[in-house]
């Protein structure tokens, strides 16, 4: 290049090649899944061109149900241990980069840290294209649950080294990008999240469906909705219902989803109604046809499940970080605790069901806070995320070549 060409930074008009890289994306039920379908589909809905690179499931058709306005590439995976329905996706590095060479995108969005992920990393560093990572799962905190407790710090060593190789790393609050700079991540902003407050809505609530409980409309329903698993601290959960039922006999707690621990669970607490897994319609009426939303877990870099609690109108008690820290005003539209503070959460949960009353107006204001947070405002501060970077890197080369040309021979 000579020292003449002039590299432009891109304008909020221009319309980028964005290849997003994923070990989960729906039909996959989980917080990562879903803020990659809306940030594909968002993106895709503000003129971007997605192309869209995911392990193949079993079960996928040709063309998987979702992806019609996205450029999918599906690449092999394997079944990960413990994740029923999930795949890692395997270190197609040549692929990607023969896939690259032929047609760039602009940037390249990696949002997991499997051997997909790395592979993506490699191939967009040795190709130039900027590349942008998302620190979307707590993998050094669920290591704790799962025997592995000694390999934390590796862990998080591994995880700090693959952020860093990327140009930024997007991160779902201010509070977790503080900590993980404090860890020595780089590069760190923002990403929000958003929630549907049309998918999620009072308005689906339903009396059929609190009947199929068991319950009247005057009977108490406590809700959870997430993966059944030993790092989600179910047993506070359970612990903090069993004071609210002592309170309120008739009370019920429902459990929206699936997990290695379902079976021990449902066996033993067969009083519980174990919902499985649900989505789109019937997870919406699942939320708005419950009264109360309980999540003790603290292993979530965001927790999606807590907004969307919020936008069908449920209080939520949980612990005061994450999600919860961005979004409950506690005493206003729930209630946080401090961090572990497990008697808290219990005694939160007893102080809820004592004023039905002041449970109601906490669920309205609840869902006038959701609707502030929607999909599209939190796209638009993303959207200039990615220009920025992309600008960042268009700089740094035209400063270099600049460098090149006025050395002396």
């Amino acid at each position: 290049m000579s020292s003449t060409t002039r590299i432009t930074s891109p304008s909020p008009l221009d319309r980028l090649k964005i290849a997003i890289v994923t070990e989960t994306y729906p039909p996959e039920i989980n917080g990562v899944a879903n803020t990659m379908r809306h940030f594909a589909e968002g993106m895709a809905e503000r003129g971007h061109g997605i192309q869209l690179v995911r392990p193949r499931q079993p079960a996928d058709p040709r063309r998987p149900e979702g992806t019609e306005t996205l450029d999918l590439h599906l690449v092999p995976g394997l079944p990960i241990p413990g994740y029923r329905g999930l795949r890692f996706g395997l270190p197609v590095y040549w692929r990607l980069r023969r896939l690259w060479h032929r047609s760039a995108p602009d940037l390249v969005y990696i949002a997991t840290q499997g051997p997909l992920g790395h592979a993506a990393l490699s191939a967009a560093r040795a190709l130039a294209i900027p590349t942008v990572t998302g620190f979307h799962t707590h993998f050094q905190q669920y290591s704790q649950h799962y025997g592995l407790g000694a390999l934390t710090h590796q862990i998080e060593g591994t995880l700090r080294h693959f952020h860093n190789r990327s140009d930024t790393t997007l991160v779902p609050t201010a509070d977790l990008r503080d900590s993980l700079a404090n860890e020595g991540f780089e590069n760190l902003h923002v990403f929000g999240r958003g929630v549907d407050v049309t998918r999620f809505s009072p308005d689906w609530r339903s009396d059929a469906l609190r009947r199929s409980w068991g319950c009247s409309e005057n009977d108490l329903v406590a809700l959870y909705v997430g993966r059944i698993a030993a790092e989600k601290n179910l047993a506070l959960a359970l612990a903090g219902f069993r004071a609210i039922q002592r309170q309120c006999p008739s009370a019920r707690f429902v459990l929206v989803g699936d997990g290695p621990e379902r079976a021990h669970l449902q066996q033993e607490h067969p009083d519980l109604i174990f919902a499985g897994a649900r989505v789109g319609d019937e997870l919406a009426a699942h939320y708005a046809s419950g009264d109360l939303f309980l999540f003790p877990s603290l292993t979530e870099t965001f927790g999606n499940v807590v907004t969307e609690a919020m936008a069908s109108a449920l209080p939520v008690i949980a612990f005061d970080y994450a999600a919860a820290h961005a979004h409950v005003s506690s005493g206003i539209n729930g209630v946080t605790v401090p961090i572990e503070a497990g008697p808290d959460f219990v005694a939160a949960c007893l102080d809820c069901v004592g004023d039905r009353e002041r449970l109601r107006r906490m669920g309205f204001e609840a869902r006038r806070a959701a609707l502030k947070i929607g999909w599209d405002r939190v796209l638009g501060r993303v959207e200039e995320q990615l220009f920025a970077v992309i600008h960042r890197r268009r700089v740094k080369a035209e400063s270099c070549h600049a460098s090149l040309a006025t050395t002396p021979e």
